[in-house]
C-alpha cells in the first residue's frame, strides 16, 4: 500500500513538517486540478487581449507553428536555435504575454524532457570527445559485449554541445506551441486546422477531449469538496480506500453516461460525420504581411 494512502490527516488540516506546512496528498492533487481549470480560463483571457499574435489570423499562426517546428527539428547547430529563441521571445513580448509565467512553464518542461533526459549522452561512454569535466576514474578500461568503458569517465565537449542543442530545440518547440496556444482561442485553432484539411475525426476527438478535461477536473474537485464539507471526524484508512474506489467507479460510470448523452445529442441534431465551419473572415493585409515576414524569417534561419 502506498505510504501517502496510509497517512492520517484530520479533515481540512495542515501539519507542520520540519518548520514547513505539510499538505495532504489529496489536497495537493485537488490543487493541481484547480490550477488546470484556471489555466484553461487564463488561456482564453490571454487570447482575447490586444497584442501582435492575438490580432493575427489563426490560419497564419497554425502555419507559422508547423513551419517553425520543422525548422527547429532540422537545425543541428546551437546558434540558429538561439536566434529562433530570441525571435519567439520578441513575439511573446509584442503579444503582451507575461514572460515570467510563459517561460516558467517552457523552461520546466524543457529541462525535464530536454536537458535531464539527454544529459547522460554527454558522457564519453556515449559521445566520444575531449573530456572537460572528469567524473570517475577507474583502475583500467573495461569491455562488456559491444560496449567499451574507458578508464576515465566524464563529460565531453561534444557531448555538452549536443545536450545544449537538444535542450534548445525542445525549449524552442515548446515556446512556439505555447505562443500559439496562449494567443489563439481553441475554437479558432480547430477552424484553422479544418481549413488545412485535417481529418474531421481527428478534429472531433480533439474538441471533445479538450472540453471533457475541464468537465472531469471540475467534477473531481466538486466530489472532494462535497466529501470534505460533510466530514466531522477522521475516517479510517479502510473507509478512505472504499471511498476512493467508489468514486473511481462513479467517475467511470458518469463518463460513459456522458459519452452516450453527447452521442445521442449529436445524432438528434443530424450529425453526419462531417464538421462544417462557417464565418471565416477574409485575410487582411496585415495578416498577409505578417505571414510573409514570418516565412522570410524561417527561410533565413534555414540558411544560417
Amino acid at each position: 500500500m502506498p505510504s501517502f494512502l496510509l497517512e492520517k490527516f484530520p479533515p481540512g488540516s495542515l501539519q507542520r513538517d520540519l518548520g514547513r506546512m505539510k499538505i495532504p496528498f489529496i489536497e495537493k492533487g485537488i490543487h493541481h486540478v484547480s490550477c488546470l481549470i484556471k489555466t484553461g480560463y487564463v488561456q482564453w483571457e490571454l487570447s482575447s487581449q490586444k497584442g501582435l499574435f492575438q490580432e493575427m489570423d489563426a490560419r497564419v499562426k497554425v502555419l507559422f507553428l508547423i513551419f517553425f517546428v520543422i525548422i527547429v527539428s532540422l537545425k543541428r547547430d546551437f546558434l540558429p536555435e538561439i536566434y529562433i529563441g530570441i525571435l519567439v521571445l520578441v513575439l511573446a513580448f509584442l503579444s503582451r504575454l507575461s514572460l515570467v509565467t510563459f517561460y516558467r512553464r517552457v523552461l520546466f518542461f524543457g529541462i525535464v524532457f530536454g536537458f535531464l533526459i539527454a544529459l547522460p549522452s554527454a558522457l564519453n561512454v556515449i559521445t566520444k570527445g575531449k573530456i572537460i569535466v572528469p567524473i570517475v576514474k577507474l583502475s583500467k578500461p573495461h569491455h562488456f559485449w559491444i560496449y567499451h568503458i574507458p578508464a576515465e569517465i566524464g563529460l565531453t565537449r561534444e557531448g555538452i554541445y549536443g545536450v545544449a542543442t537538444l535542450t534548445m530545440r525542445v525549449i524552442n518547440s515548446l515556446s512556439l506551441s505555447f505562443l500559439v496556444l496562449c494567443t489563439t482561442p481553441f475554437a479558432e485553432i480547430i477552424r484553422a486546422l479544418k481549413v488545412l484539411k485535417v481529418p474531421d475525426s481527428f478534429l472531433l476527438i480533439i474538441t471533445l477531449a479538450y472540453k471533457y478535461i475541464f468537465i472531469f477536473s471540475k467534477t473531481l474537485e466538486d466530489m472532494h469538496l462535497a466529501k470534505k464539507s460533510r466530514m466531522i471526524r477522521e475516517l479510517r484508512n479502510t473507509k478512505e480506500r472504499e471511498w476512493v474506489a467508489g468514486r473511481l467507479a462513479f467517475l467511470f460510470k458518469k463518463s460513459r453516461l456522458r459519452c452516450e448523452e453527447v452521442f445521442n445529442a449529436m445524432i438528434a441534431r443530424a450529425f453526419s460525420d462531417t464538421i462544417r465551419l462557417y464565418g471565416f473572415r477574409k485575410m487582411r493585409a496585415a495578416d498577409w504581411f505578417a505571414g510573409v515576414f514570418l516565412f522570410a524569417m524561417g527561410l533565413l534561419f534555414l540558411l544560417i
